[in-house]
């Protein structure tokens, strides 16, 4: 608390003292100022250069300084100031001698240029050539050029917080502390790239003044206070270079200040450590001295001074090689730095950092509800220095998938593995691996279209996710297999839509009784009694869970679950088992489902069984087994399903199956045993309001081919 008010205290102090320095500056301007308290105010402003040159330096990145941009507008004002005060008193009083402006200025035209005018002349052009030409402009743009950069990486580095964020790596207030110095880092590339402008409008106005001075002090010496043309310029020159000096060193060190605020690096060092750490090689010291020394033992050459510094080279090199371990010159190189680094910045562990022998915990269980292991060539897809953009598409995937099944799906934790091939990875649900293959980042996968007619160059392959056939080809060939009706896709969305796909398929995985909890809870603030009425009384929380598992399995999604209580409510009395709950409540939220794959204006692509098929699967019903059908049938059932399903995925569309409503339950368990990918429906489920299009109809003799069937 006594912080607290000491810090509000603090900025009520500054919040005061800052416009009175800004309405004394101004004041400087244009009322006389004593020489005494003008030689303060020079004074003054060579302490506020060097701290800010000082507090530049010890800045661990820019932002620790993003007060900057005003802090120099602040001190290019002030010195404005003093020149136009100084200029006032130079022209008036300068007859009288060079202490007329001052000690400060007399200081620095005696001492600094020795009384010589000429000197001074071509020290200040140096000054001034210095500021203006090498560190102003090369400032200026760095400001320019960071500025730019900063707000076009701006959306992409939001996308990566938002996935650390849903991956569970940051908290919400970390992610707020992120976005907010996200923000405040355009915010100060873009103030320095203006602010470079004032280091650059100072260093002309020095030059415009020292003229003016010249130029207006030889005129009023010789025309108002008889004073000879020699005589005049040597005075009025000499106190308008003492003048320029004193506010061009303050300048040039503002300007090295900004210069170094724009070319610095974020890192955990102030800029000495920085560049200390970096400089520090054993490696490249010895050389450096064995050139030096020779160069001291070659006839000609100031011997003694190569050889010195030869000598202070060599022993660089020693210190720094025995205070660095051995290894960390290195330590950037190999294979185990991008993939340490990988490891850290999606949560896993890296076995690098452990020691030989050691087992830990973290090496036998794994925790995450979805991860993805990768290969060690897969590594760039998830680095933004490479371009990757798996992880903010892993993000986009996650949303849409717990927007469509109605319930958050939990972070995605991506971990290299040592045993996976260079291009391999594995999708895993829980321990249980649901799905792997084999992307090539260096790479692109042509998809084959209804129009395609020739056969591309390329790894031929089946896509993870659909299972069509597709062909990994150069990025260059991207062109001609666009021209064949090839859909070209990223290597980062062929592993993200592979998830996306097992994401829906095991959607009732994902879901515990923490996550429908937490459901329950929302639903509560907005519909208390609902809640208090159904749960856990009439449902309790673990059939609810199982009833909404049950669902999922099958696509319908959760989301609506107010309907789902009230239905609940109404089913409770009748039985408590979830299966059968699941499927009474199925009726009422397939439009939901519907939705998702269809338009609304569209007509739903529907798959039928042929009245035969269909009477002889009602008769392969036993008990507690499923539907018993011979081999070959089974597999012209899925395969003609797989077909249908693959033409029609070829053409944007997803169909459903329809059967009856006996039969339903059954023949989508036995469809899911078969691997065939289908959302099946009863007839009673379709929604009065939605056109249907047959666009199959399996094992009749007519068998229609995808897209020939008619709405009806």
């Amino acid at each position: 608390m006594i912080a607290a008010e000491g810090m509000t205290r603090g900025e009520k102090f500054g919040g005061a003292m800052l416009p009175l320095g800004l309405l004394a500056i101004v004041a400087m301007m244009v009322l006389p100022l004593p020489v005494a308290l003008l030689d303060m105010f020079f004074v003054f402003n060579i302490m506020l250069s060097l701290l800010v040159l000082m507090v530049a330096m010890h800045s661990f990145r820019p932002l620790d300084f993003s007060s900057f941009p005003s802090v120099l507008l602040i001190a290019t004002t002030l010195r404005l100031a003093l020149n136009v005060a100084s200029t006032r008193i130079v022209l008036t009083e300068g007859h009288t001698g060079s202490a007329a402006a001052g000690k400060v200025i007399e200081a620095f035209g005696n001492f600094v240029i020795a009384g010589n005018f000429a000197v001074g002349i071509v020290v200040f052009a140096i000054l001034v050539i210095i500021n203006l030409v090498v560190i102003t402009k090369g400032a200026g743009r760095v400001s320019e050029v960071s500025a730019r950069f900063t707000l076009d990486a701006m959306p992409g580095k939001q996308m990566a917080i938002d996935a650390d964020l849903n991956a569970g790596i940051l908290t919400p207030d970390e992610a707020r502390k992120r976005r907010s110095d996200v923000a405040e880092e355009a915010d100060f590339y873009g103030a320095m790239d203006g602010a470079s402008k004032f280091v650059k409008g100072d260093a002309v106005a020095g030059i415009l003044i020292l003229v003016a001075n010249i130029v207006g002090g030889i005129i009023i010496g010789t025309s108002q206070f008889g004073l000879t043309f020699g005589d005049a310029a040597e005075v009025y020159v000499l106190l308008s270079i003492g003048d320029g000096l004193v506010a061009q060193i303050p300048s040039l060190m503002l300007s090295i200040a900004t210069a170094i605020l724009v070319t610095r690096v974020s890192s955990t060092h102030d800029m000495a450590a920085h560049i200390g750490s970096q400089i520090g090689l054993s490696r490249a010291w010895v050389p450096v001295a064995a050139v030096m020394g020779i160069l001291g033992l070659i006839p000609g050459m100031p011997n003694m001074v190569f050889l010195v510094f030869a000598v202070a080279a060599g022993a660089i090199a020693w210190v720094s090689h025995r205070l660095i371990p051995a290894g960390d010159d290195d330590a950037d190189a190999g294979p185990s730095g991008p993939a340490g680094a990988l490891v850290k910045g999606m949560g896993g562990a890296s076995d690098t950092s452990k020691e030989p022998g050691v087992i830990t915990p973290d090496d036998v269980t794994d925790y995450a509800a979805v991860s993805i292991q990768i290969g060690f060539g897969l590594i760039p897809l998830i680095q933004e220095s490479e371009g990757g953009a798996l992880v903010s598409r892993i993000t986009g995937i996650r949303r849409e998938v717990s927007r469509a099944m109605g319930f958050v799906i939990p972070g995605v934790r991506i971990r290299d593995d040592a045993s996976l091939q260079s291009n391999q990875y594995r999708i895993r649900i829980g321990q249980s691996i649901v799905g792997e293959d084999v992307v090539y980042p260096d790479r692109k996968l042509a998809l084959p279209g209804a129009n395609s007619m020739r056969k591309l160059r390329g790894i031929e392959v089946k896509d993870p996710s659909f299972g069509m056939d597709a062909v990994w080809i150069l990025p260059h060939q991207q062109s001609e297999a666009e021209a064949d009706d090839h859909v070209v896709v990223e290597p980062d969305s062929v592993l993200a839509t592979h998830l996306s796909q097992m994401l829906y398929a095991h959607a009732d995985q994902l879901i515990g009784s923490d996550g429908v909890q937490n459901l329950v809870d929302a639903l509560s603030e907005v519909s208390p009694t609902l809640v208090e009425a159904v749960v856990p009384k009439l449902v309790p929380l673990h059939i609810l869970t199982a009833v909404m598992r049950h669902l999922l399995s099958e696509r319908i999604p959760v989301g609506d679950l107010p309907r789902i209580l009230e239905r609940l409510a109404e089913l409770s009395g009748r039985t408590n088992d979830p299966k059968e709950m699941a499927e009474a409540l199925r009726a009422s939220l397939v439009p939901q489902l519907l939705q998702q794959i269809v338009p609304l204006k569209e007509a739903v692509p529907i798959i039928t069984l042929a009245p035969d098929l269909e009477e002889l699967l009602m008769r392969s019903q036993a008990k507690e087994i499923g539907l018993v059908i011979e081999q070959g049938l089974t597999e012209r059932i899925v395969q003609g399903i797989n077909q249908a399903t693959e033409e029609l995925a070829a053409m944007g569309k997803q169909p459903v199956v329809v059967v009856s409503a006996l039969l339903r339950s059954l023949f989508a368990s036995f469809l899911k045993s078969h691997g065939a990918d289908a959302i099946v429906l009863a007839v009673n489920e379709l929604p009065d309001n939605r056109r249907i299009d047959i666009v199959a109809s399996l094992g009749g003799a007519n068998q229609l081919p995808p897209g020939n069937g008619g709405a009806v």
